[in-house]
């Protein structure tokens, strides 16, 4: 639908985790109807996460929402939903992948943290991981030997480790220089890896050029370090970047607003308020 007459049809983008999903899976208040809401008015909302595409499409249909494009593996991977009147349920293609060659990063990474649990996902979807974790979506994965993981370019590289703090993981990138990558350290000993120069930020001003929505008509939503990068990218363009109360204080810092908690429905709260 076209926006309400004289008001500017908006991108809104959202993460996931920690923005329209509590740490349990289930959504946040209130944001079903919202989006629905936002919709209606013409405005085109979208997800942007760092979670690979199988644990990603669930989410949309739990909100109930079929965009354009979505953005998943933080930037690395951007899919495009295709248009079938015959298909039972939405598809989407991997319309635009990059990659990069993780020998050498799994190789120091390694060096310091023998112990940690990692996977890679290719540029077909599929994924590999070394260990199990219980929270890992490890549909359409495979368990292989850690030398397996770099026997081909990857979009993303994923390091878990339980023995680790995430200032301990912010500490050790610091001191072994991941130069050749883009990295995003999570909220629990979770280290994500992207090919260099790429994060959420420079996935959506494609995807922002595709749908030629102006630069000042972006609004980002969400809570983690991964975050930054479209923060800074919605805010320094004339955008807003909204950031969930419970969020980073690294996120905080480059918010140009704050919103109430996922708990009590910041998405939602944000969304009714257009």
């Amino acid at each position: 639908m076209p926006p309400v007459a004289g008001a500017s049809r908006l991108l809104i983008v959202l993460d996931i985790d920690g923005t329209v999903l509590l740490e349990d899976e289930t959504l946040s208040p209130g944001v079903v109807d919202a989006v629905a809401g936002a919709h209606a008015a013409g405005h085109e909302v979208m997800l942007a996460t760092g979670r690979s595409w199988e644990g990603t499409h669930g989410i949309l249909g739990s909100l109930a929402l079929n965009p354009d494009y979505v953005v998943c593996s933080n930037g690395a991977v951007i899919l495009k939903r295709i248009d079938d009147d015959f298909a039972d349920v939405l598809a989407y293609e991997r319309f635009f992948i990059e990659t990069f060659d993780p020998t050498e990063v799994l190789g120091l990474l390694r060096q310091h943290l023998p112990h940690a649990r990692y996977m890679v996902e290719l540029p077909d979807g599929r994924r590999l991981y070394t260990e199990e974790l219980h929270d890992w979506n490890l549909h359409d994965a495979d368990k292989v030997a850690f030398a397996e993981l770099s026997e081909q370019e990857v979009c993303r590289v994923v390091v878990v480790s339980p023995d680790e703090t995430d200032s301990d993981f912010v500490e050790l990138v610091d001191r072994i220089g991941l130069n050749k990558v883009s990295y995003a350290v999570g909220w629990s000993a979770w280290l994500d890896i992207a090919p260099q120069g790429v994060d959420k930020s420079t996935a959506l001003e494609r995807v922002r050029t595709w749908l030629d929505i102006e630069p000042a008509d972006v609004l980002v939503m969400g809570d983690g370090r991964n975050d930054i990068g479209m923060f800074r990218w919605a805010r320094e363009r004339g955008g807003r970047a909204i950031a969930m109360a419970q969020g980073a204080t690294e996120l905080l810092a480059e918010a140009s607003e704050t919103t109430v908690s996922v708990q009590e429905g910041g998405v939602a709260a944000i969304l009714r308020s257009l």
